[in-house]
């Protein structure tokens, strides 16, 4: 992995953006922004590189911090799915192609 992943690189204000899912029940995410909205099958996170939409079953919010733009998520994870407004046909706004 190294050879792929210069950690020597200068550090500049960019916001890394990972998401490290451990057996499809626990989920961390860097770079978030905000929480749009959450329930138990599906979390709408704003982050760094776009919407993401997190669909599963019993998901429940384990960590916070706003301030490191920090979220973990645990439940079964269904999918994960980056939205993006610029992609597609026609100029669809966010909710219309997450609420089909």
């Amino acid at each position: 992995m190294s050879q792929y992943y210069d950690s020597n690189t200068t550090k500049s204000n960019v916001v890394e953006h990972d998401v490290i899912m451990r057996g499809r029940k626990l989920l961390d995410i860097t770079g978030v922004k905000q929480v749009e909205s959450f329930d138990n099958e599906e979390f709408i996170l704003e982050t760094v590189m776009g919407f993401l939409s997190i669909r599963g079953q019993n998901l429940q919010m384990k960590n916070l911090d706003v301030e490191k733009g920090i979220v973990s998520i645990k439940g079964k994870v269904f999918d994960l799915v980056y939205v993006d407004e610029q992609s597609g046909d026609k100029a669809k706004g966010f909710f219309s192609k997450i609420f089909r």
